[in-house]
């Protein structure tokens, strides 16, 4: 793998820990695609070894409001009939899902589920990457959920979301929720979706606390998981 397109859609909410991780793992290359702003026609698909699309706040058929997204959709659809890799993360693992025929929609209630908690496996997840999580606590973050592809496993659930991954292919993964968010950069986090966490009556302090006390834990985390993955396909 020398050569990651990362898709973001918002500033802060970018590669985070991933980026040393596939540095030590082999990308020699890693670049950065600005949804809405750089031209999703100068992407070059064969030439990325890992395409990851990242989170941000809008919805995941906000086409109306965003145009652009259409065109990511496609992008990402391209992706996954090719059987190359793809992750997928919070909107990325939405989009891969709307990309898939699915339908993602806001939670239950209007609820959202933000803050630092575990996952509960499904038997698919023990039998997948997300398997090397173990009971480590993960950044949950997001007011919409996604309804499962046809043909895909739930891989984890919680309490408020009964499903937060799923595998297409052995290539592909997308998670609901972040393993990539750097810990020691979380006030970038809680002042970019300030509205949001006031919304939602978010504790900040606590959170801020929370992500203290978890860092170490999600970074070797995220590299037991993608690592397991990124062996696996």
């Amino acid at each position: 793998m020398r050569t990651v397109l990362a898709l973001r859609h918002l500033a802060f909410e970018d590669l985070g820990l991933l980026e040393p991780l596939l540095r030590r793992r082999g990308a020699t290359r890693i670049l950065t695609h600005d949804a809405g702003v750089d031209d999703p026609a100068t992407i070059d698909l064969d030439a990325i070894d890992l395409l990851v699309v990242l989170g941000g706040p809008i919805g995941a058929h906000d086409d109306a409001l965003y145009p652009w997204l259409a065109d990511e959709v496609q992008l990402i659809a391209r992706r996954l009939a090719s059987g190359r890799p793809l992750l997928g993360i919070c909107l990325g693992a939405q989009l891969m899902a709307r990309a898939l025929g699915a339908r993602v929609a806001p939670m239950a209630h209007g609820r959202k589920e933000i803050g630092f908690g575990p996952l509960a496996l499904t038997a698919a997840g023990q039998a997948s990457p997300l398997a090397a999580l173990g009971d480590q606590p993960v950044l949950h973050w997001h007011g919409d959920q996604f309804a499962l592809p046809t043909g895909c496993d739930s891989l984890a659930n919680t309490a408020l979301c009964p499903h937060q991954a799923f595998m297409p292919h052995p290539a592909a993964l997308a998670l609901q929720f972040h393993l990539e968010a750097d810990p020691r950069r979380i006030e970038q986090w809680l002042v970019g979706h300030v509205d949001e966490l006031a919304q939602a009556g978010i504790d900040i302090p606590a959170l801020r606390a929370d992500a203290a006390r978890h860092g170490a834990g999600l970074s070797a985390a995220l590299e037991r998981v993608v690592g397991a993955w990124l062996e696996g396909r």
